[in-house]
């Protein structure tokens, strides 16, 4: 027999495989988090320069901080004013219009419609709390702990998110194959694991990146003469 808590967590893993999906109306498929400028300054020409840019992304920059906000909005979905603080926190943090506009619009959107599908008092709560603009990471953890689901899954789960995304943006706009790509996300998945291990506990001012290029290259992306991504 299947118990209770099995079809639970079965119902979760599937929450979470959906909210997480390119096929979830957020726009992602829009932005590559400053990959198109490293692409365009010959910094990510193959796929060991994908995989090493991109593992600095995640463990020294704004993947290691999204998901420390994530918990952070996990712990604090029921406390609308201190959601809220984590929130300004989160869109603050966002060193460049682009980038600001890639959380915000993402995560607006994540809300809205997590909101229509997945409807329940706790979100609703949630969703009063953030009128206004509202960073990816904060939208995700807290509309998971608005459904009651495990923190350490989610940023697990978010965190391959990320990686995916951008892979899926090198597909496009790099000299890198699907098979390439695969094989950066495989290579990279035990790393997201052990980030999401390390950075529940922390607090917020275990927040901070050391990937300035990342930074850079986003406002030069900004006066890119030729370019498919918002940011």
């Amino acid at each position: 027999m299947i118990t209770t808590t099995a079809i639970t967590g079965m119902i979760e893993a599937l929450r979470l495989m959906a909210w997480l999906s390119p096929a979830y109306p957020v726009g992602g498929f829009a932005y590559s988090h400053g990959l198109e400028w490293a692409v365009e300054a010959g910094i990510v020409a193959d796929e060991a320069g994908l995989s090493e840019w991109l593992g600095d992304v995640l463990e020294r920059g704004s993947g290691r901080n999204d998901l420390i906000l994530a918990a952070h909005a996990h712990a604090a979905a029921g406390e609308g004013a201190v959601l809220e603080a984590v929130n300004d926190l989160a869109l603050a943090m966002a060193p460049s219009r682009e980038l600001h506009l890639e959380t915000s619009q993402q995560g607006r959107s994540f809300l809205d419609a997590t909101l229509a599908a997945w409807p329940c008092p706790a979100l609703d709560a949630v969703a009063q709390a953030l009128p206004g603009p509202v960073a990816l990471p904060v939208a995700v953890g807290a509309a998971a702990s608005a459904h009651g689901m495990a923190r350490g899954p989610v940023l697990a789960a978010y965190g391959l998110a990320f990686v995916q995304a951008i892979v899926s943006a090198a597909l496009r706009v790099a000299p890198i194959g699907q098979a390439a790509g695969t094989r950066v996300v495989a290579a990279l998945a035990p790393r997201v694991v052990a980030l999401a291990e390390a950075v529940e506990p922390l607090g917020l001012d275990a927040l901070g990146s050391a990937t300035l290029m990342v930074d850079l290259g986003s406002f030069r992306h900004e006066t890119q003469y030729s370019r498919i991504f918002r940011s």
